[in-house]
């Protein structure tokens, strides 16, 4: 069980119930930090403002060897709405994600990426528990301008 994590105006907050922080029964909040904290671009990666700020979480100094948080979606900030955009974006949500199943806490997750409209990425995240259950967390308005 995590702190609820809402999504409001492109940034991310805890929320509050009933005078304590709300909590998240599912993965919604362990899927919303997986895509939308920055990970830390690769060597080879092209960064977008042209600069070496290469990102990442501090923490991921002082994790296991090789675990990283995050995503590189934000790599894609300043692309065009192009097909292999979109691939990239399905390939590093899915890279984000893969945490879940390497610790067994899903037996599967799939990732597909579409332009919703012009400008905006959209994203389905399909989640199947070792239960069997399945989740599905959709991400339409996240991004503005790729």
């Amino acid at each position: 069980m995590d702190a609820a994590l809402a999504f409001l105006d492109l940034s991310g907050d805890l929320t509050v119930s009933g005078g304590d922080l709300a909590r998240d029964m599912g993965l919604e909040t362990a899927v919303l930090l997986s895509l939308f904290l920055d990970r830390e671009a690769e060597a080879d990666d092209r960064l977008p403002d042209g600069s070496d700020d290469r990102r990442g979480w501090w923490a991921d100094a002082y994790g296991l060897a090789g675990d990283r948080v995050g995503s590189r979606l934000w790599l894609l900030d300043r692309e065009k709405q192009l097909p292999e955009v979109r691939e990239r974006a399905r390939e590093y949500a899915a890279e984000a994600l893969a945490w879940l199943v390497e610790d067994g806490v899903a037996q599967s997750v799939a990732v597909s990426a579409e332009w919703t409209r012009p400008g905006m990425l959209g994203l389905l995240v399909e989640i199947r528990k070792p239960d069997g259950s399945r989740l599905r967390y959709r991400f339409d308005s996240i991004w503005r301008n790729l």
